[in-house]
Protein backbone atom coordinates (compact mmCIF):
# COMPACT_ATOMS: atom_id res chain seq x y z
CA UNK A 1 0.00 0.00 0.00
CA UNK A 2 1.37 3.40 -0.62
CA UNK A 3 1.88 6.08 1.61
CA UNK A 4 -0.43 9.06 1.88
CA UNK A 5 0.08 12.30 2.79
CA UNK A 6 -1.89 14.80 4.24
CA UNK A 7 -1.80 17.80 2.18
CA UNK A 8 -3.39 21.87 3.52
CA UNK A 9 -3.49 25.21 1.98
CA UNK A 10 -3.20 27.47 3.86
CA UNK A 11 -5.02 29.79 1.96
CA UNK A 12 -8.70 30.14 0.35
CA UNK A 13 -9.62 28.21 3.39
CA UNK A 14 -7.25 25.65 4.39
CA UNK A 15 -8.36 22.81 2.48
CA UNK A 16 -7.03 19.83 3.30
CA UNK A 17 -6.79 16.49 1.35
CA UNK A 18 -4.77 12.91 0.89
CA UNK A 19 -3.11 12.27 -1.90
CA UNK A 20 -0.46 9.37 -2.33
CA UNK A 21 2.98 10.89 -2.61
CA UNK A 22 3.23 10.46 -6.38
CA UNK A 23 -0.17 13.08 -6.25
CA UNK A 24 1.12 16.20 -4.18
CA UNK A 25 2.97 18.41 -7.21
CA UNK A 26 -0.30 17.88 -9.21
CA UNK A 27 -2.41 18.94 -6.37
CA UNK A 28 -0.04 21.65 -5.02
CA UNK A 29 -0.31 23.09 -8.92
CA UNK A 30 -3.84 23.11 -8.95
CA UNK A 31 -4.48 25.49 -5.98
CA UNK A 32 -2.08 27.87 -7.40
CA UNK A 33 -3.81 27.28 -10.75
CA UNK A 34 -7.09 28.38 -9.31
CA UNK A 35 -4.93 31.94 -7.81
CA UNK A 36 -3.29 32.46 -11.14
CA UNK A 37 -0.14 31.15 -10.08
CA UNK A 38 2.41 28.51 -11.48
CA UNK A 39 5.58 27.41 -9.28
CA UNK A 40 8.21 24.27 -10.41
CA UNK A 41 8.49 24.36 -6.81
CA UNK A 42 5.17 21.82 -6.16
CA UNK A 43 7.74 19.79 -8.06
CA UNK A 44 10.36 20.07 -5.73
CA UNK A 45 7.50 19.96 -2.72
CA UNK A 46 7.14 16.37 -3.87
CA UNK A 47 10.63 15.10 -4.51
CA UNK A 48 11.45 16.49 -0.86
CA UNK A 49 8.85 14.45 0.95
CA UNK A 50 9.49 10.93 -1.41
CA UNK A 51 13.12 11.47 -0.45
CA UNK A 52 11.85 11.86 3.38
CA UNK A 53 13.74 15.67 3.67
CA UNK A 54 10.91 17.37 5.85
CA UNK A 55 13.28 20.32 6.75
CA UNK A 56 13.38 21.33 2.76
CA UNK A 57 9.98 20.33 2.36
CA UNK A 58 8.73 22.29 5.15
CA UNK A 59 10.49 25.40 3.99
CA UNK A 60 9.45 24.92 0.13
CA UNK A 61 5.53 24.49 1.58
CA UNK A 62 6.29 27.75 3.50
CA UNK A 63 7.14 29.37 0.59
CA UNK A 64 3.48 27.78 -1.74
CA UNK A 65 1.51 28.32 1.85
CA UNK A 66 0.85 24.80 1.89
CA UNK A 67 1.09 22.17 5.03
CA UNK A 68 2.04 18.61 4.13
CA UNK A 69 2.52 16.08 6.91
CA UNK A 70 2.31 11.63 7.04
CA UNK A 71 -1.54 11.02 6.87
CA UNK A 72 -2.33 8.52 9.87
Amino acid sequence: MQRRYRVTQRLNGGLTVEVPADAIATTVSGWLAELGADSPLAGDLQKAVNAGDWPTARAIGEYLAVDVSMSP
